[in-house]
């Protein structure tokens, strides 16, 4: 072998060794947790009649869901209502059952924001809440963007679904203090 090859393995070889001793950028980049938003939803300073009356119930539902007001919430709820948390999805009999047998209370929702949006009968609920619950004997307390959808019929509002989005926020509620 020249030395022109001999000195051409020995670059190749270096330069191997230093790709190999660099970590790569992209599992790197991928495991970094993503920046929280900027800002979340905000609380109007006015809201027309329908707007407030929905904000009402919604919160008149967040008091029978901590009180397992059964009843309530089975007039409130309608029959085709999903409710996706965490763990999965489900129906009305199911979150009716699940309220009832105390797999899930509901103790608190600490409310910091509200949007409403009304769709001739359907109006968009946005809460950012933290909500402090008891999960399988456990209280537990977590930073939530809830959704809930009602529908307006024979002129009263129905649950139709209600869902539980993990904020990456850290919690504001002091649940001790509750």
């Amino acid at each position: 072998m020249d030395t022109r090859s001999t000195q051409g393995m020995k670059r190749l070889c270096l330069l191997g060794a230093v790709a190999l001793s660099v970590p790569p950028m992209q599992p790197l980049l991928a495991q970094q947790t993503p920046a929280p938003p900027a800002e979340t939803i905000k609380t109007a300073a006015t809201h027309t009649p329908t707007e407030q009356q929905v904000i009402d119930l919604s919160k008149t539902k967040w008091a029978w869901m901590a009180d397992k007001k059964v009843d309530s919430l089975e007039t409130l709820f309608d029959d085709r209502a999903m409710f996706t948390h965490m763990g999965g999805t489900w129906g009305k009999t199911q979150e009716l059952a699940t309220i009832q047998n105390g797999g899930i209370w509901y103790k608190k929702a600490s409310i910091y924001a509200v949007d409403v949006r009304v769709f001739g009968n359907t109006a968009i609920v946005l809460e950012d809440l933290d909500l402090e619950a008891v999960v399988g004997g456990r209280t537990v307390t977590n930073p939530f963007m809830v959704t809930e959808v009602y529908n307006r019929q024979a002129g009263k509002w129905r649950l139709a679904q209600l869902t539980f989005s993990r904020l990456v926020r850290p919690v504001k509620a002091n649940a001790g203090s509750n």
